[in-house]
């Protein structure tokens, strides 16, 4: 197929990633003045594992999540995982959801202890909590009360619940992996044998996403990078000393905007239930993975020459 003088080539590939998932130690508190607050050792590296906590924890307990305060990265904290090997938000989350729910229980064992308390002669197992309220089960959790009253009421500064990330029988049974195929689009001009990008589509079985957004920024990333390995990046070293020689921006390329088409990026956001309740898994690397194989697929499909060599070199289309 033509544009022009430009001839178009697709190509695709698939990717596979372990799901590995650490062991995390995660606390909530519950306090008197209705945030919440929850806390790991582990780190945000601008993977959003900020917002993955945050959302979470609201997604429990109903409170908003502007109203939830987030302390990461620090060594007094409960120890947690690392920031690597796409592993950390399948690391936490279920070690937050625990947390969150003993938090949760600890305040409705507390509501029949409140002065004047419209509980006060309720089992803590017929009450519920939801939207950041105390209620009975039967009925709304617009009927009941905010969770702050019963801490004030016991005179209580906050309550915690903390939980930690365990393997499961079904983890020891099964491999877990997210996947996918990426889909790309290349121009390729003979008559100047000039190369470029023109579209791209990556669709990924990644469990559950907690947040869409930071996924598909990861996995947007992951793309560029791929793009930059298949067409520009290559480490010169001199054969003398074996040091590099273009050790520098000036002369290792990358990519850049005007490389990059428009990526599109689909999640089936179907949860891995083997993973947690959650069902979620990592998305991080995978994004890398598989784009140079689907590059030199397209260029075979536009050029008739398999390149088995990166990066793809002008001069190896040169007899296209």
């Amino acid at each position: 197929m033509h544009n022009g003088n430009e001839i178009l080539g697709w190509g695709m590939a698939t990717f596979t990633w372990p799901a590995h998932q650490r062991g995390a130690d995660v606390r909530v508190r519950l306090l008197a003045d209705g945030t919440a607050r929850v806390s790991c050792a582990t780190q945000d590296i601008g993977t959003g594992t900020y917002t993955v906590f945050a959302e979470v924890v609201s997604d429990g307990s109903g409170i908003p999540v502007d109203k939830i305060d987030v302390v990461l990265g620090d060594s007094s904290l409960p120890p947690g995982p690392t920031s690597g090997g796409s592993a950390a938000t399948a690391s936490v989350v279920p070690a937050i959801a625990q947390a969150t729910d003993k938090a949760m229980q600890a305040v409705l064992k507390a509501a029949p202890k409140a002065g004047n308390s419209p509980f006060s002669k309720a089992d803590p197992k017929t009450l519920k909590f939801g939207q950041g309220r105390v209620y009975v089960g039967d009925k709304s959790p617009e009927s009941g009360i905010r969770f702050e009253e019963i801490l004030q009421a016991n005179r209580l500064v906050g309550l915690d619940g903390q939980a930690k990330t365990n393997e499961t029988e079904d983890q020891k049974k099964y491999s877990t992996h997210s996947f996918g195929g990426h889909f790309c689009e290349i121009a390729y001009d003979p008559q100047i044998v000039h190369l470029r990008v023109t579209r791209w589509l990556t669709v990924m079985d990644g469990g559950r996403m907690i947040n869409e957004k930071t996924a598909r920024n990861q996995i947007i990333g992951g793309v560029v990078m791929g793009i930059g390995m298949g067409l520009l990046e290559e480490t010169v070293y001199d054969a003398r000393n074996g040091k590099p020689v273009n050790n520098n921006y000036a002369d290792y390329l990358v990519a850049v905007n005007a490389d990059i088409p428009l990526i599109d990026v689909i999640f089936l956001d179907y949860p891995d239930k083997v993973m947690s309740e959650y069902g979620a898994r990592g998305v991080g690397e995978i994004g890398l993975t598989g784009c140079a194989s689907a590059l030199t697929m397209a260029t075979y499909h536009a050029t008739g020459i398999r390149v088995r060599e990166l990066p793809i070199r002008i001069e190896k289309l040169m007899s296209a």
